[in-house]
């Protein structure tokens, strides 16, 4: 339900990606909410393991958000490709789970974990994305059980479609 954009930060000079909602969707009141919801959980994580939003932006009835860029693979890709050894899943899974643990503590629930969800970066260490069905435990539900908002952030070096 989106596209994933390789971009370049012009001021900072690093790589971003950028995440756009669909027109279609941007213009629908509650779907733009949780997309800027989205970004809102994940922009109030720090952590080494989650993938780190820097801004929530509107540019011509266009919402996007501008995020970390990842250089590696989805996890579900290195599980079909089965060169993970057991050390590396248990290393992984130990990193995944101090992800969470750190979104819980802050009262996100992330909701929508699985390995097309986590980029593996060049150093082999996990990133949790996509927090487009989070939930800030005592807020307003408004997600949807069993839709997606945007899509898993996968290799941004071309533009992706899914939905």
């Amino acid at each position: 339900m989106g596209r994933v954009f390789l971009a370049e930060d012009t001021k900072l000079k690093r790589k971003v990606a950028l995440k756009f909602l669909p027109e279609r969707v941007s213009m629908d009141a509650t779907e733009l909410q949780r997309f800027e919801y989205e970004a809102q959980s994940a922009a109030a994580l720090n952590h080494p393991n989650i993938a780190q939003v820097y801004a929530f932006e509107e540019v011509n009835d266009l919402s996007f958000i501008a995020m970390e860029y990842v250089n590696g693979k989805e996890l579900r890709e290195l599980i079909e490709e089965g060169q993970l050894t057991v050390d590396q899943k248990v290393e992984i899974t130990r990193q995944i789970a101090e992800g969470i643990r750190t979104a819980h503590a802050a009262r996100i629930i992330h909701r929508d974990i699985k390995s097309a969800n986590v980029m593996i970066d060049q150093q082999g260490r996990p990133r949790i994305m996509d927090f487009g069905l989070a939930r800030v435990e005592g807020e307003a539900h408004i997600t949807k059980t069993g839709t997606t908002l945007g899509y898993n952030l996968v290799h941004v070096t071309r533009t992706v479609e899914r939905g």
